[in-house]
C-alpha cells in the first residue's frame, strides 16, 4: 500500500542529456497529491517533457529525487506501466491497423482488465471510423486515438503532453470533459503544455517551467490575482447610445460617487476586473512570451 503523502515527490532533480553540456532539468522541486490536475507550462525546449520522461521511466541517470508511490519509477519495474497511463505529443500508432484493432493490441499488453476499445472511441468521436486504417486518420484524429489508448488500463495515474494540441474546438472540449472526469474519479493527472488556456481551465496548480528551471508555482487564480491590476472596468452607454469605458479603483470601490454616478445615470453593458491572464503572469515571472 502506498503512504506516501503525495503520488509524485520531485526533489532537486537533475537531468543532461549525454553528449551535451548544458543541463535539461536544473534542481526541480515540486509534488504532486492524489486526484489533483498537475499543469507543467512553459515553452518548447524548457524541460517539461524531459521531466515527463523521467517520471514515465524512459530516461535514467537523473540527480536527485524522482519518486511515484514512494519509489523510483526504474525501481517498479513493469508493474508500474500497469498503473499509469500516457499520451505523447506525437501520435505513435501502427498506421496499416484500423483504430479499434490498435487499441485491441495495447489492451492485450496489459495483465488486468481493460476498458472496452469501442467504448473509447465513442468517447472521444472515433466511433464511426473505428475500422478505417489509422494512416487515413488525421492529425487531430491520431491525437484523440493516443488519448483513449492511454486510458485503456484505467490509470491512476495519468500523463498528458499537449492531450488538446491539434483539435477543433469540439474535440478538444470532449477531451477536457474526459479530463475532469478523471479527475472528479479521483485520477491524478499530470499535465505538459505550452496552451495556458488549457492549463487555466483544467489545474489545481500549475508550475512555470523555463530553462530546466520551475520559476512558480501556485493554483492560476492565485498567480493571476497576484499580478492584476486593483482595478474595475465599466463599459457603459452615453445618452446618445456611444459605447464607452472608465476605469475605477477597486479599493474603496463601494464609496467612488463617479462609479455610483455610472452605475445609476446610464446603461450598463459590461462590468470587469482587470484580471491577469496566465499569458501575463507568466511574461510577468520570466520577461519571455510563451513560443
Amino acid at each position: 500500500m502506498n503512504t506516501t503523502a503525495h503520488v509524485v515527490d520531485v526533489r532537486q532533480l537533475t537531468y543532461t542529456y549525454p553528449k551535451t553540456t548544458e543541463p535539461a532539468v536544473r534542481g526541480m522541486d515540486f509534488t504532486v497529491s492524489a486526484g489533483e490536475i498537475f499543469g507543467f507550462l512553459g515553452p518548447s525546449g524548457a524541460g517539461k517533457s524531459t521531466t515527463q520522461k523521467l517520471l514515465i521511466g524512459l530516461l535514467r541517470g537523473h540527480g536527485g529525487q524522482a519518486l511515484v508511490w514512494g519509489k523510483d519509477p526504474l525501481d517498479w519495474g513493469s508493474d508500474y506501466y500497469q498503473r499509469i497511463g500516457v499520451s505523447f505529443e506525437l501520435p505513435n500508432h501502427y498506421l496499416k491497423l484500423t483504430g479499434a484493432e490498435n487499441l485491441r493490441f495495447f489492451a492485450s499488453l496489459y495483465d488486468g482488465q481493460t476498458r472496452e476499445p469501442r467504448e473509447l472511441l465513442e468517447a472521444v468521436g472515433l466511433g464511426e471510423v473505428a475500422d478505417t486504417r489509422v494512416g487515413k486518420y488525421s492529425k487531430g484524429m491520431q491525437m484523440r486515438l493516443t488519448f483513449a489508448r492511454s486510458l485503456l488500463n484505467n490509470p491512476e495515474l495519468l500523463f498528458l503532453d499537449e492531450p488538446t494540441s491539434g483539435l477543433d474546438p469540439v474535440n478538444a472540449r470532449t477531451v477536457k470533459d474526459m479530463i475532469l472526469d478523471l479527475k472528479s474519479r479521483g485520477r491524478t493527472i499530470f499535465l505538459t503544455t505550452h496552451d495556458m488556456a488549457t492549463a487555466d481551465e483544467l489545474c489545481d496548480r500549475v508550475a512555470f517551467v523555463v530553462d530546466g528551471r520551475i520559476v512558480a508555482l501556485d493554483k492560476p487564480a492565485e498567480l493571476k490575482i497576484a499580478r492584476s491590476r486593483r482595478l474595475v472596468q465599466v463599459g457603459y452607454r452615453s445618452p446618445q447610445g456611444v459605447l464607452q469605458s472608465a476605469e475605477f479603483r477597486m479599493d474603496g470601490l463601494a464609496d467612488d460617487p463617479e462609479f455610483h454616478t455610472v452605475l445609476r445615470d446610464h446603461h450598463v453593458e459590461t462590468i470587469h476586473s482587470r484580471e491577469a491572464s496566465l499569458d501575463d503572469v507568466f511574461v510577468d515571472v520570466t520577461g519571455r512570451s510563451l513560443v
